[in-house]
């Protein structure tokens, strides 16, 4: 839960660098909070509460995304491949899955080191 906070904290940030398990836990929690409210506005009859939680995250995602496409050593650019349809997919499934760069590069500080949050 604390990688869904600092995400959050950082709700407009594209700039720095984050981690595959910052960004991976982020997804996961913000997946089962859409199902959850799915399910709430199915028995209720509407469909607002998903559609609210949707948009209201939907910057963060994007800055978490572009800050794990900075841990890769690759340009925030690159979320727009995501929009051809399933190549796209699958190739910003391998970017952001793929292991961050070990050392510090243009974006930033390695975020596994102990001293890149000071």
């Amino acid at each position: 839960m604390n990688w869904y906070v600092e995400v959050l904290k950082k709700y407009a940030v594209f700039n720095g660098r984050a981690r595959r398990q910052e960004y991976w836990m982020f997804t996961l929690f913000t997946v089962i909070i859409s199902i959850v409210l799915a399910i709430v506005d199915a028995v209720i009859g509407t469909q607002a509460l998903d559609w609210i939680y949707t948009v209201a995250v939907l910057l963060p995602t994007l800055a978490v995304t572009v800050r794990r496409l900075h841990d890769t050593d690759r340009s925030g650019w690159w979320v727009l491949i995501g929009l051809i349809p399933l190549v796209g997919f699958i190739v910003m499934l391998v970017f952001l899955a793929t292991e961050g760069t070990p050392r510090e590069n243009k974006y930033g500080a390695n975020p596994k080191e102990p001293l890149a949050h000071i």
